[in-house]
């Protein structure tokens, strides 16, 4: 009873019974294309990926699932991307407000709950957002897809509408089996596409700084600041890295134009930070790109939406206190604001906890599987950061290996929402501090 009183702990389970009820109606012999059903550990796998927004898959989904199997693997992420976006931004809401803990904390925090306006006030503003940015992509690629492709209407509605929830929910999941790969010279096509994934990985909270303050930067939340700018980084620093590292590889960039090379170096610095689609085969990458994808897919995108990762306030926090340290300043902080030491503990925390993740689930998957390491590590990352991106192994991995992938992208999904805010929400005052000694460090 006292998980179902808290929220924190709700959450986990409510996404646990999404995951539940998913695998019983992939498990449904319709729901395959042949008739004859699926395997719990498919549908289980399949049902995880799409409720975690992932994108990782052990079979074709374009092939093996019937329509229906389909349409129940997009109302999975559409529930699992509205959800996740939901009860972060209000789990944000309470952890991050500027009111008196113990004033506000026994009205609200105690009893579990938001007043009824700002969980309404979230609600609303999520759904409009979802609708809108939803309806407008969709709207585009169905043209395109009419226009230049000559699609009917049914399946153009159909791909269209798809890929367009699949891209604001960053679950990575293609109607198509080579994923967006045969569109890799149409910037009108994967455009969209990147336009919807970058702005949920903004998360919720800055969209809504967006639309109230627009681009007055000086009204902007520390918040807001460090999201977006370190989301211009990042896309920039992947862009050119990518495009230098694989320009001359003849299996992605090179047999391509220099226009065909700008856009699709684009899309790839854009998707290993949260979404899984690609344009390009990802087992072909040099090991430069491969390793520059581990730390795109591992810092992931804004908290509060649906881009996973340790987040990029967790990153520039932790980047922050380490170059007020070598530069001999007491505070560290960022655009004229201090950091509170609860958040860069906070920051520790999550970074330390999914490396260790990572790092087990790699080592577990090694000793089952023959498989390099290069490869199993970033199959890793990208299931605890809930990407989707992978070089091609998913399905060749032992079931003892799916199950623990199972696990990464349930805790690297639901798990960071429930961390962050029990560490937030959780600090108690101590009625005494042990004496201070330092070891030696370094």
């Amino acid at each position: 009873m006292g998980a179902l009183r808290n929220p924190v702990r709700l959450i986990p389970l409510l996404f646990a019974a999404a995951i539940a009820l998913g695998t019983a109606l992939l498990m449904l012999p319709f729901a395959t294309v042949d008739g004859n059903g699926t395997t719990l550990t498919t549908a289980l796998f399949t049902s995880t990926s799409a409720v975690a927004v992932t994108g990782l898959i052990v079979v074709d989904t374009a092939t093996y699932w019937s329509p229906f199997g389909k349409l129940v693997i997009l109302l999975l992420f559409q529930i699992g991307g509205f959800g996740i976006m939901t009860a972060a931004t209000i789990f944000g809401l309470m952890a991050g407000r500027g009111f008196g803990l113990r004033d506000r904390m026994a009205t609200e925090v105690e009893r579990n709950r938001l007043s009824g306006g700002d969980a309404r006030s979230v609600l609303m503003l999520v759904l409009k957002i979802t609708l809108l940015v939803e309806g407008l992509v969709a709207a585009i690629l169905v043209a395109r897809l009419m226009l230049a492709y000559d699609y009917g209407f049914r399946d153009a509605l159909w791909h269209g509408v798809f890929h367009s929830v699949s891209a604001f929910n960053n679950a990575g999941f293609s109607s198509y089996s080579d994923s967006v790969m045969g569109f890799q010279h149409d910037g009108v096509f994967l455009g969209p596409i990147m336009l919807a994934v970058v702005i949920t990985a903004l998360g919720f909270p800055v969209m809504q700084d967006l639309r109230a303050n627009g681009l007055r930067w000086r009204k902007w939340t520390l918040h807001t600041k460090i999201t977006v700018t370190g989301t211009l980084v990042l896309v920039a620093l992947g862009f050119v890295v990518i495009l230098a590292s694989e320009w001359s590889n003849p299996d992605t960039l090179g047999p391509m134009g220099v226009g065909a090379k700008l856009l699709n170096a684009a899309f790839h610095s854009v998707m290993p930070r949260t979404a899984g689609f690609n344009s390009l085969d990802v087992g072909a990458f040099n090991s430069e790109t491969l390793l520059w994808n581990y730390v795109l897919m591992f810092i992931g995108g804004g908290s509060a939406g649906t881009a996973g990762g340790i987040k990029i306030t967790t990153f520039f926090v932790l980047a922050a206190v380490v170059l007020s340290e070598v530069g001999g300043r007491r505070d560290a902080g960022l655009f004229q604001r201090r950091f509170g030491a609860g958040i860069e503990r906070q920051a520790l925390t999550v970074f330390f906890a999914a490396s260790t993740l990572i790092i087990a689930a790699s080592m577990f998957i090694l000793a089952v599987s023959d498989l390099p390491m290069e490869r199993v590590l970033f199959e890793a990352i990208s299931a605890f950061s809930t990407v989707g991106l992978s070089t091609g192994i998913t399905a060749d991995l032992p079931v003892s290996a799916q199950l623990v992938l199972c696990v990464l992208m349930f805790v690297g999904r639901v798990g960071t929402i429930t961390v962050a805010t029990a560490l937030a929400l959780g600090a108690e005052p101590r009625p005494f501090r042990h004496p201070e000694e330092n070891p030696i460090v370094g």
